[in-house]
């Protein structure tokens, strides 16, 4: 019963691993479509007022706050990377765990189910 609990244990641990990753997963495509959807309103504020620089004195307001946003989703991609990685290797360690549990469960049931429970049935 109790490797029954542990085999249970480790397989919610790589679920619930596999989970994170995904939601990670998913916030970084999000962060980078709308990186991208801000890039697209730049270069149509770029466009439309006829100044691309920056620095220039008459540059979009709106296009130096949609820069702003994107760096920081840049930035904020940059870090998402950092925490993938690092539930990546977490999964990948609650897996190998699972497998040692499976494993001794197998052994448990053969050990369970050898010699000396046969002669008893027969």
């Amino acid at each position: 019963m109790k490797r029954d609990n542990l085999l249970r244990l480790a397989r919610f641990k790589v679920s619930e691993k596999r989970r994170q990753v995904e939601q990670l997963e998913l916030m970084m495509g999000e962060f980078e479509r709308m990186a991208s959807d801000l890039d697209l309103q730049i270069g149509s504020e770029e466009k439309k007022s006829g100044i691309t620089d920056p620095e220039h004195f008459a540059y979009s307001t709106f296009a130096k706050a949609a820069r702003l946003r994107r760096d920081n989703l840049a930035h904020s991609a940059k870090d998402l990377r950092v925490q993938i990685n690092a539930a990546k290797i977490a999964l990948e360690e609650a897996e190998a765990e699972y497998e040692n549990a499976e494993k001794l469960e197998q052994r448990d049931s053969q050990r369970d189910d050898g010699p000396g429970q046969r002669s008893l049935a027969g």
